[in-house]
C-alpha cells in the first residue's frame, strides 16, 4: 500500500462548507455529471463554477500532500516512462520524483484511492501522492510518451517485408486500402507524433544511407534518423497515392493535399515533393481544421493596433497589405479578418495558390495555371463578380498590382500579401515592380507587417546576462522602450521543450497607416521622404520594438530579438529607423 495514502474525502461538500460552490451549483453539476458520467471535480471546472487552481490547492491543504506546478517542474523522462502510457493515461498520473523513501506521484484525481492501489502494484517503491493540474499532465505525457520508438519499429518491420517480398510499386499501390500494411501504419504513426508535438511541417528525406524525418516546432527541425533507407520509396509512393498524384513520375516535382484525421483532430495536409540526389525529398504542411479558423481577436496584435486594424478593413475600399516571410502568419492574420467581414450582405471572393481554409459564403477560387487559371486572368473576372471584398493571395508583378490598386480605388476592400521584410520597404516594392506612384498613394491604406518568435519554456526560464552584442541592441531600442531596470530572460532547456529553452511562439506586429505625407512621397516616388514621413509617424513601431518589448517582458529572449531586428545600425538615405528596418528593399523569402 502507499505510504502516504489520500483520505477519502466527499468533494462537493467539502467545496460546499468552504463557501466556494452554493449547493444548488452542486445539485446541478451532481445531474450533468449523471448523464456525462465525468469526474465532479472535471464537472465543476467546466460548467465556471470553480477555479482549478483554487480547487487544487483546496485538495492540497485537505489531503496533506504538495500542489505541484508541471509546468515548472523538471521532469526525468525516463522515470515517467516506467510507468506504462495506458496506465499513466488511464489514472491520470505520473513519476514526479524517485527518493529514497518512495515515488512522488503525480495525480489529476488525488482521491482515487482504487487507482493509486493497482499504480502501486506496478512499482517496487511506496507512493507519495502529490496533485497536479490535468491538462498540465496530458500535455507531459504527450512529450515522454513520443512515438519515435514505434516509428523505428514499423520502419524495420517495413524494411523486412520489402527485402523478403521484394515490394515493387504496383504491390504498394495494392495496399492503399489496407490500413495492416505496415507502410499504412508506420504513416499513421508518424503524423500522430507531429500532432502531439504541435509541428507545422513533416519533412522526408533520403540520404545516401538513412532516412531522415524531421519535424519543424516552433520554426524548427527537429529529426529522427531511420537506417531502413528504402522504405523511403514506399513512404512517397504511398503519400503520392493519398494526394493523387502520378507515382510513375519521379523527376519532377509534383504539389497534391489530402485531408486526414489524427488524434481526434481533422488535418489537411499539403504535399510537396521534389526529386533530390537519392530519391524524393517530401515536405508536408499540417493544417490543423479542428477549430476552423484563429478570430481576429487571438493572432496576436495588441488591443491598440487590432482596434485601428479592424476599423481599416471595415472601410468601403481601400488596399491593405499583409507582409512578411514564409510561415510568419499572414494566412492566419488575413483568414481572421475574412471570417469577422464575413457577412450576408458582402461579397467576398479570394484568389489563392492554394486555397488554405474553407470558409463558408466566400467564394475561394483555387489558381490552376497548367490550364490559364492564373492570378491575373482570375482578378479580372472576379471584378465582374460584383465582389465588396477581394482577397488576393499575393500581389506577384506589375499586373496583378494594378488590376489589385484599380480594384480598391473602385469601391472594392482589397486584402493581399507582399514579400517584403517590413511595412515601410513594402509601400516602395509596389512601385518597384511597376505600380505608378499616383495609385499606390491614392489606394494604400496600411501595411501590416509581421514575425512569429519563439516563447521562451516557461519550465527552464531563468535570469539572463545580455552579452555585448545585445547590450548594443539594448542601446539601440532603448529610446522609446525603456529597459534600464529589465531582467532578461532565457530557457536553459529541459524536456518540456526539447532541450531548446523555447516552448510555443507569439505573434510581433508593425502597422503603418499611410497619412498626407506619406502619400504625397508615394506619389512622387520618394523613397526617403517617405521612409521619413513614415518613421517619424506617432503610431508607427517597429517590428524590432515590439520584439524588444515582448523581451522586457520576459516573454522572448534577446537572441529572438536580434534575429528579428537582423541589424542594429541600418540607414537609410535621410533617415535611421531603429532596428535595421530600411525602405530600400531585401531579398525575397518566398510565397504566402
Amino acid at each position: 500500500m502507499s505510504q502516504t495514502a489520500p483520505k477519502k474525502i466527499r468533494l462537493g461538500d467539502l467545496l460546499v462548507n468552504q463557501n466556494m460552490i452554493s449547493q444548488a451549483q452542486l445539485d446541478h453539476t451532481l445531474q450533468e455529471q449523471k448523464l456525462s458520467g465525468r469526474k465532479l471535480g472535471q464537472m465543476l471546472i467546466e460548467l465556471g463554477f470553480v477555479d482549478e487552481t483554487e480547487l487544487l490547492t483546496l485538495l492540497s491543504d485537505q489531503l496533506d500532500i504538495p500542489f505541484i506546478d508541471l509546468k515548472q517542474f523538471r521532469f526525468e523522462p525516463e522515470l515517467v516512462r516506467r510507468l506504462p502510457e495506458m496506465t499513466a493515461r488511464r489514472y491520470r498520473v505520473i513519476l514526479l520524483r524517485d527518493d529514497a523513501d518512495g515515488f512522488l506521484l503525480g495525480m489529476a484525481d488525488p482521491t482515487d484511492i482504487f487507482g493509486l492501489d493497482d499504480i502501486q502494484r506496478q512499482v517496487d517503491k511506496p507512493l507519495k501522492p502529490a496533485v497536479v493540474r490535468e491538462e498540465d499532465l496530458l500535455d507531459v505525457l504527450d512529450l515522454v510518451y513520443t512515438r519515435a520508438s514505434e516509428i523505428a519499429s514499423l520502419a524495420g518491420e517495413l524494411d523486412d517485408e520489402l527485402q523478403e517480398s521484394a515490394m515493387d510499386l504496383a504491390e504498394v499501390a495494392d495496399s492503399v486500402g489496407d490500413s495492416d500494411a505496415p507502410v499504412v501504419k508506420l504513416l499513421q504513426k508518424i503524423f500522430e507524433e507531429a500532432i502531439k508535438a504541435r509541428a507545422s511541417d513533416v519533412h522526408i528525406e533520403p540520404d545516401e544511407v538513412v532516412l531522415r524525418i524531421r519535424n519543424r516546432i516552433d520554426g524548427v527541425l527537429l529529426e529522427q534518423v531511420m537506417n531502413e533507407k528504402r522504405i523511403a520509396t514506399a513512404l512517397v509512393v504511398r503519400l503520392k497515392l493519398m494526394s493523387g498524384l502520378d507515382i510513375s513520375e519521379k523527376r519532377i516535382p509534383q504539389d497534391g493535399r489530402f485531408n486526414l484525421k489524427v488524434s481526434g483532430r481533422n488535418i489537411d495536409v499539403r504535399l510537396s515533393t521534389m526529386p533530390v540526389q537519392f530519391g524524393e525529398s517530401v515536405v508536408m504542411r499540417l493544417l490543423d481544421h479542428t477549430d476552423g479558423v484563429l478570430p481576429l481577436e487571438k493572432v496576436g496584435m495588441p488591443p491598440e493596433m487590432m482596434a485601428r486594424f479592424r476599423h481599416i478593413i471595415s472601410r468601403p475600399h481601400g488596399l491593405v497589405l499583409v507582409t512578411g516571410p514564409t510561415g510568419s502568419g499572414k494566412t492566419t492574420t488575413l483568414y481572421g479578418a475574412l471570417s469577422e467581414l464575413n457577412e450576408p450582405e458582402s461579397k467576398i471572393i479570394t484568389v489563392e495558390d492554394p486555397v488554405e481554409y474553407r470558409l463558408p459564403r466566400i467564394n475561394q477560387v483555387q489558381l490552376h495555371e497548367r490550364i490559364g487559371l492564373t492570378f491575373n486572368s482570375v482578378l479580372r473576372a472576379a471584378l465582374r463578380q460584383d465582389p465588396d471584398i477581394l482577397l488576393v493571395g499575393e500581389i506577384r508583378d506589375a499586373e496583378s498590382a494594378e488590376i489589385a490598386l484599380r480594384a480598391a480605388m473602385t469601391g472594392h476592400m482589397v486584402l493581399s500579401t507582399l514579400h517584403t521584410n517590413d511595412a515601410i520597404t513594402s509601400a516602395m516594392r509596389l512601385i518597384d515592380i511597376g505600380a505608378d506612384g499616383y495609385l499606390v498613394a491614392t489606394a494604400l491604406k496600411a501595411i501590416v507587417a509581421q514575425r512569429l518568435v519563439r516563447k521562451i519554456c516557461g519550465s527552464c526560464s531563468q535570469d539572463y546576462q545580455p552579452n555585448a552584442n545585445e547590450r548594443q541592441l539594448i542601446a539601440s531600442l532603448s529610446a522609446r522602450r525603456k529597459a534600464s531596470a529589465a531582467q532578461f530572460k532565457a530557457g536553459t532547456g529541459c524536456p518540456h521543450c526539447h532541450n531548446t529553452g523555447y516552448r510555443g511562439r507569439i505573434g510581433v506586429f508593425e502597422m503603418l497607416e499611410v497619412n498626407t505625407a506619406m502619400a504625397e512621397a508615394l506619389r512622387i516616388s520618394d523613397i526617403s521622404a517617405f521612409a521619413r514621413a513614415a518613421s517619424s509617424s506617432a503610431r508607427f513601431s517597429p517590428l524590432s520594438e515590439a520584439a524588444f518589448g515582448y523581451a522586457i517582458d520576459g516573454l522572448t529572449t534577446l537572441e529572438e530579438v536580434m534575429r528579428i531586428s537582423a541589424q542594429i545600425d541600418d540607414e537609410i538615405p535621410g533617415v535611421m529607423i531603429a532596428g535595421g528596418v530600411t525602405a530600400q528593399g531585401e531579398p525575397e523569402h518566398g510565397g504566402i
